[in-house]
């Protein structure tokens, strides 16, 4: 019975010494991560890039570092000056990545902290170097383009430190409060020039309005003035029935508006004596 709890512990020693030895071995490198190799025998870091899976390794003399290769995004903020010396607060959204097959490299110069160490540093110099060639109505007005110029600028630092950008964007533009007022004065300015423009296109219209009724009022007059003449009184007793039928026709819409015939015969036997009369009855 001893020699079997003996021959048990035996195989039981055996075969834990073998799983930590097999562990001791082996690593895994998970999906969006790569692994890069330090070797103390061959001279540090190891150039080939070890992909997803399980690997093989000697322990003690190897040590495995795992590095994420996926792409993330990082703010950039900056204050700098524009061309005409108006200081901007500007905010860039950056998604970067490693360069996969430079990993040895970039391990071996920057470390694990790489973004840390490159992203700040080359964003903030890209940022001060595109916004000083522009001035602050500029970066509004063109927006796109000096977008566009960061992103080209920014690209091409980052290869020097072998960083793969996905994408640059502006995601924040701020000016300072003295700039800010100023845009708001040139913009009330703006407006009251326009006012006082339409003001003077309407008074330029009401002129116009005034000298074209005038030189139709004369031409009016010239009119009846030569009818006058060839006819005499009779255009005026013509203005007077006309004017007649329109105070009857309006008086005939009132409401209050009561006929009172007048009173009286002639010897005749006609009407005569005092006229009818029209009263104006307030309710």
């Amino acid at each position: 019975m001893d020699k079997i709890l003996s021959r048990v512990s035996s195989a039981a020693g055996a075969l834990a010494v073998g799983a930590f030895t097999v562990n001791s071995c082996i690593y895994n490198v998970d999906g969006g991560e790569r692994a890069v190799m330090f070797d103390t025998l061959r001279g540090g870091i190891l150039p080939d890039v070890r992909d997803e899976g399980t690997h093989f390794m000697i322990p003690v003399i190897q040590r495995p570092v795992i590095i994420d290769v996926r792409t993330k995004p990082r703010e950039i903020p900056s204050v700098t000056g524009t061309k005409d010396l108006q200081m901007v607060n500007i905010k860039l959204r950056v998604l970067w990545r490693p360069v996969i097959e430079k990993l040895p490299q970039l391990y071996r110069e920057l470390g694990t902290d790489f973004d840390e160490r490159v992203l700040p540093s080359i964003g903030n110099e890209v940022l001060k170097s595109v916004v000083a060639q522009y001035n602050a109505e500029e970066l509004l007005s063109k927006r796109a383009e000096v977008s566009a110029r960061i992103k080209t600028e920014l690209i091409k630092r980052g290869a020097h430190f072998h960083l793969t950008l996905d994408d640059v964007a502006i995601t924040h533009l701020t000016f300072g409060h003295e700039f800010m007022r100023a845009i708001e004065s040139k913009q009330v300015a703006s407006q009251e020039a326009e006012r006082q423009q339409y003001v003077v296109q309407r008074a330029e219209q009401e002129r116009i309005a005034s000298v074209t009724r005038a030189e139709g009022e004369a031409e009016a007059a010239t009119i009846i003035t030569q009818a006058m003449e060839k006819t005499g009184n009779a255009i005026v007793e013509v203005r007077r029935i006309d004017a007649a039928k329109e105070i009857a026709k309006k008086l005939a819409k009132g409401r209050n508006i009561t006929y009172l015939p007048g009173g009286g015969t002639t010897p005749a036997g006609g009407n005569g004596g005092t006229p009818g009369l029209l009263l104006s009855i307030d309710k």
